[in-house]
Formats: C-alpha cells, structure tokens, sequence
C-alpha cells in the first residue's frame, strides 16, 4: 500500500483544505493530487485528494483513525478513504444485448479495469458462452412477475457471498429491486441509449427516427428507485442526418453505450464520483 485516496463533503468553511493537507504533511503524505469543488447554492465542499506515503512506516488504520478524530469530527465532514492495494469486485448484470459485455470483458481482459468480477447474473441463459469463454462464473436466475421476489433474494444472496463492491448492469432488462438500490445505493451504474429524459420504450431509435433527430446519445447513471432518474455520471453524443437507417442509428447508439458505460465505470472504480441530492461531482 502506497497511495491513500480522500473524498469528503461538509458545509464550506475556511480552513478545511489547510487542514487536510497539514495532516497528510504531518503524517510524512506526500499529495499528488488534489481538487475541490464548492456549491455556492447548497454553500457544500467537496474535496478529493490522492497522497502517497512510505509503506514500511506507514499505518493505514492509525492514519484513518486519527483523520477521522483530528479532522473529520472537527469539520462534521461526510467522507471515505480507499486505499490502492484493493481491487473493488464488480458484479455484472445482464439480459440478451451483449455488446457492452464483450467491451467491458475485452477491457477487463486488456487490464483497463483494476477490478475482480466475481460473476455475471442475467435473466436469460443466452450470454452464458461469453461468460464461460472469459472463464467467469454465470448464474442464470430468471424473473417473472412470480419469481421476481426469489430472484431478488437469489441475486442479494451472491452478492453478500462474493462480497461484491458494487453493480454494473450491461444492458441488464429488469427493474432493480428496491431493497436492492437501498443496499448499493450509489453502487449500482447502469447505461442508458440516449440522453435522461428522452425517447423512452423499447425501441428508442426508431422513435428517434421517426423525429428526424441530429444527435443521438448515450447516459450512463447511478440506479435510484425513480427508474432512469438516478445521478448522472457520463453522457456522450454522436452527430446524424436524414441520410442514416435505423440500423446506422443503432449501431452508432451501441457504440456510444459501449464507451459511456466504460467511462462511467472506470470514474467509479478510480473514486472520481461523488453523488449529492442526486448529482454527481465528477473530479478529474
């Protein structure tokens, strides 16, 4: 362990960057980064720092402990610490679609993902010979409008077994349960075809055909009980005209859905987001 991330929130006062960064100092930290950010309207700060310390003297629990006595207690601060030697396990979730699983397995594969996917779960057993062919496990629980309540204890129950840090669902077509939302609150991304509010329903780039639309996008968000109304975390666009098909459209829109949902996972897995009154602060 060499590298201890920061994230915090508290109402904005002076003093709060002088302190963090004199503690860190004081304990031999040497800060490699750090930004911060402050609503003037809800008059919040926000802070994210990454420091680097000597891992032969160095006391991750001292360290936490005194931060959050010294620090942390003075400010009223809403925080965590991460350290780098751990890899957060990433659960996926998916359906029928499966090209934001083949990207987000190539990537993982390619080692773009500093993450452990402990399984996948789908609805249906079709993805089953991707999983296999990466060599990670698949469980296929189907949901109906009579099994949902046991998929839901069949899924919370691998999840809590695996010890899974958070959710990706990779163009997962079930509705998360609320219990669910309520454990991995801020922990379950998914991806959206097109900007939040948009075309909704099943086909939504044949309704956006049918409106003669000039970009199309992707979103990729935090799950909250409200469906697709979750905090933002990516969104991307690509431009078409008149002369583009459906299928130009859906494939553009795949691969916009493949891209969002790797940023919006990687920004995740780095610690960069941080969710307020459902809105992210997106640090660099």
């Amino acid at each position: 362990m060499g590298k201890i991330t920061i994230l915090i929130h508290c109402k904005d006062t002076s003093g709060i960057i002088a302190a963090v960064t004199n503690f860190i100092h004081e304990n031999e930290g040497n800060i490699v980064y750090i930004d911060q950010h402050v609503d003037r309207q809800n008059e919040t700060f926000f802070m994210r720092s990454e420091s680097e310390f000597n891992p032969e003297t160095f006391n991750y629990e001292d360290f936490k402990n005194e931060f959050k006595k010294n620090i942390a207690t003075k400010y009223h601060m809403e925080w965590q610490m991460y350290t780098d030697d751990y890899k957060p396990k990433m659960a996926l979730f998916v359906s029928k679609y499966d090209h934001c699983l083949y990207d987000i397995l190539g990537r993982y594969n390619a080692g773009e993902l500093n993450v452990e996917i402990p399984f996948i779960i789908s609805n249906h057993p079709d993805l089953k010979h991707i999983a296999d062919s990466f060599k990670i496990p698949f469980y296929h629980i189907p949901v109906t409008k009579e099994t949902k309540d046991k998929a839901a204890q069949q899924q919370l129950k691998l999840l809590e077994e695996f010890g899974v840090d958070f959710i990706v669902l990779a163009r997962y077509m079930q509705i998360i349960p609320e219990g669910l939302i309520k454990k991995y609150q801020n922990k379950i991304i998914n991806i959206h075809h097109s900007f939040l509010p948009a075309f909704v329903g099943a086909k939504p780039y044949h309704s956006a055909y049918k409106r003669g639309v000039k970009i199309i996008g992707a979103t990729s968000h935090y799950v909250t009980e409200e469906l697709d109304a979750g905090p933002i975390i990516e969104q991307d666009v690509a431009r078409v005209t008149h002369a583009h098909s459906i299928n130009d459209l859906v494939m553009k829109g795949r691969d916009l859905e493949k891209i969002v949902l790797a940023r919006g996972i990687k920004l995740h897995i780095d610690r960069k987001t941080m969710v307020f009154n459902n809105k992210t602060i997106i640090f660099s």
